[in-house]
């Protein structure tokens, strides 16, 4: 029978993303370090390492029967997948963000508002639901660097301690949503691949649920 093929991020999400299938094989998985397919018969899928950008994209389009995509990216992109679980790992939070004497109550008020962020699409409608027009500047780099250097009053990104917020002082003006890693399926593999994708997400529960349970003392 055809393996189902799984897309995992590479950067920062790729230890905890390996970590997970780990235990969820109970045993190492261990992958080539510049393959970007593996086609490992010893392993129950096969496997596509992509930029984390792209996992969606590639299980959208078919490539692979499910991703572990960021949700942040999801909304983002909003590329046509079912989202199936969330994975509770790579936990941040995608919030707005200005200098330390900004207050959320002043840059609202303001009559021209300017946003940096990665997340074009996902600000424009953060912003909308709280009726507020703006320019968005689309920046890829250091977004922290936006209100120091006058392209933009504040930002919307990703935080997960502050730290990198507060070296460049700014603080959190606003919580917009919780951003985890999930698991995504393809439209037709949950279809026609069902009871296997279901089996794959039972046993990714169980681990999950494993990793969250306290420890108890005898």
């Amino acid at each position: 029978m055809k393996r189902l093929t799984l897309t995992l991020p590479t950067g920062r999400l790729k230890d905890d993303v390996v970590e997970l299938l780990s235990r969820a094989l109970s045993r190492p998985l261990v992958l080539p370090s510049r393959q970007l397919v593996v086609d490992d018969p010893s392993l129950p899928w096969r496997i596509i390492l992509s930029h984390p950008k792209d996992v969606a994209t590639y299980v959208e389009h078919g490539a692979a029967d499910l991703g572990l995509v960021g949700k942040d990216i999801l909304l983002e992109r909003e590329n046509e997948v079912y989202e199936l679980l969330d994975l509770h790992i790579g936990k941040c939070v995608m919030v707005l963000a200005g200098p330390e004497h900004l207050t959320r109550e002043a840059l609202f008020r303001r009559e021209h508002l300017c946003i940096a962020t990665k997340y074009p699409h996902v600000t424009r409608r953060y912003l909308q639901e709280k009726g507020l027009n703006a320019d968005i500047v689309a920046l890829y780099g250091s977004i922290e660097l936006a209100p120091a250097i006058g392209i933009a009053d504040a930002i919307v990104d990703l935080v997960s301690t502050g730290k990198t917020l507060r070296e460049n002082r700014l603080h959190v003006l606003e919580e917009i949503t919780p951003i985890s890693t999930r698991l995504v399926a393809n439209r037709v593999s949950m279809k026609t691949r069902t009871l296997e994708i279901e089996d794959f997400v039972k046993t990714l529960e169980g681990v999950i649920s494993g990793a969250n349970r306290p420890e108890t003392s005898e």
